[in-house]
């Protein structure tokens, strides 16, 4: 059943806008493809710092790692971020998409930047890695590039919040917005003020590569860049539990225990999240020790808060629907008679255990002051964030991906049996290199070296961390690869389900 500008989904009743649901599937199938090009370089960047295989040279090694960084926490995120923001608006509110040119123009903006970015990197003029410190220099089109892909993710979040206001004022929903779009709209905001800050630094590093300014300050280049480059991630842990209450309720009928606890929980990440993004700083001479200490030990737990009224409020709700369900012999029927099979179930139960417990208690750890200075520049960082955005948001994606492919896209999933082992391979292979990194990082070893032997350093000889980190870096690998196969089932999957998984009922 469908109009001029609608669809009516046979599944959920929810009227489909034909504009929102082309830009949803442009911005998912965009992300998707950046997500296949950062697993590749993730795989090469693995078997490089395992000494044993060592596959990459230098030159290329920081290549990867550059292009690893933006294709993985900026492009395949916050495309995906995109495609959410326009879900949880015009589709959850039944609307029509506001100004659906600014919407084109922000998938054209974000997917020029990102490959003017990726060319850049590709060809050499670029290898300045994530952070792209000063004095560090790259190609001026490698700057403008992701001041185009930061302005046009800003025009999306325009968008959604002018759909927002059209569901408003057409009152095409009643009472509050659902949690799923209240907590879109936390990811907005922070959206904008991390993408804000990626402009404002940006810009006047672009035109120091013109020639046109003096290079910037590298304290100030340092504080600004993190509130782009930290709150990256801050923008993904609001989505990332917006995918959380969405599958909970698509797979078992889940409602919050309490919306006002839910609620208050995503407002703290509003007011405070944006914070923990100084303890990048942390032993940065140019910020006071009295304001270090209060960032890391008492205005940073306000964010940590929020994420421990999750914890309870996610799986609580799951418990209460499988209870009602009738699973109430002892303690635990429920959770043993949970949908296991269910992709979209599985990969949830992965994102919230990966990222409360492994990637939220070490960001906490690792944030303090004092354990910062011995961590920091240690492979237990990566280990740290590939935690919280992988096994943590990559993973919640995936599993409001399988529900995207037949709700928007119309097709059913091609390989539904590999879509059910998908999350098991790709969150156990994560869950062995996450742990397996940070025990090595343990060591000391660094983070970001090409060798950590320092071969062809100004070293005398080389350095030896001993056989238990070559051990676990073996580890490391060997997880690495288990993730990269359940990432590339989770993409030729989405892929051929696109391009020949059955039509669903219209």
């Amino acid at each position: 059943m469908a109009s001029d500008n609608f669809r009516v989904c046979p599944t959920t009743g929810l009227k489909v806008d034909f504009s929102a649901q082309t830009l949803i599937k442009l911005n998912a199938f965009t992300a998707i493809v950046f997500l296949l090009v950062g697993g590749l370089l993730g795989l090469a960047i693995v078997l490089t710092r395992w000494q044993a295989v060592h596959l990459l040279t230098a030159e290329l090694f920081y290549r990867a790692l550059t292009l690893h960084g933006i294709a993985m926490l900026v492009a395949w995120i916050v495309f995906f971020e995109m495609a959410l923001l326009y879900f949880t608006s015009a589709i959850l509110l039944n609307c029509r998409l506001a100004v659906p040119w600014l919407g084109w123009l922000q998938y054209i903006l974000m997917l020029v930047g990102g490959a003017i970015v990726t060319v850049m990197v590709l060809t050499g003029n670029a290898d300045v890695m994530f952070t792209s410190y000063v004095p560090l220099k790259a190609h001026h089109l490698y700057y403008l590039g992701i001041v185009l892909f930061a302005v046009g993710a800003i025009l999306g979040c325009v968008t959604f919040f002018a759909t927002l206001g059209i569901a408003k004022t057409e009152k095409t929903y009643q009472g509050s917005v659902p949690l799923v779009t209240y907590g879109a709209i936390v990811a907005a905001i922070i959206a904008i003020l991390t993408l804000a800050h990626g402009a404002i630094f940006f810009i006047p590093t672009w035109l120091w590569a013109l020639g046109v300014i003096p290079m910037m300050d590298p304290e100030t280049y340092r504080l600004l860049f993190w509130g782009f480059g930290h709150s990256t991630q801050q923008i993904n842990v609001a989505a990332m539990i917006a995918c959380w209450y969405a599958i909970g309720t698509l797979t078992v009928g889940a409602q919050p225990a309490s919306e006002k606890f839910s609620r208050s929980a995503f407002a703290l990440y509003a007011i405070f999240i944006c914070i923990a993004s100084e303890h990048h700083l942390l032993v940065d001479p140019g910020i006071s020790a009295a304001h270090k200490e209060w960032n890391t030990g008492y205005f940073m737990h306000l964010a940590v808060l929020a994420s421990m009224m999750h914890a309870f409020s996610v799986p609580a709700q799951i418990e209460i629907a499988l209870r009602k369900k009738g699973y109430t012999k002892g303690m635990f029927e429920w959770l043993k008679k949970a949908p296991w099979g269910d992709p979209a179930f599985s990969s949830m139960v992965f994102s919230v255990t990966g990222f409360g417990f492994m990637g939220g208690i070490t960001g906490i750890l690792y944030g303090t002051e004092q354990l910062n200075i011995i961590r920091h520049n240690t492979i237990a960082v990566p280990g740290h964030f590939h935690a919280t955005v992988v096994v943590g948001t990559t993973m919640a994606f995936m599993g409001i991906t399988y529900y995207v492919l037949p709700l928007i896209f119309q097709r059913q999933v091609a390989f539904p049996t590999v879509a059910k082992l998908q999350p098991y391979v790709y969150g156990v292979g994560m869950w062995i290199f996450c742990i397996a990194m940070m025990f090595v990082g343990g060591f000391g070893v660094p983070r970001r070296h090409w060798d950590i032997t320092a071969a062809e350093s100004l070293f005398k000889g080389e350095l030896s961390f001993g056989p238990t980190v070559d051990l676990g870096f073996a580890v490391v690998a060997i997880g690495g690869v288990l993730a990269f196969v359940g990432g590339a089932m989770f993409v030729l999957n989405a892929v051929a389900t696109v391009a020949m998984g059955k039509k669903v009922n219209q």
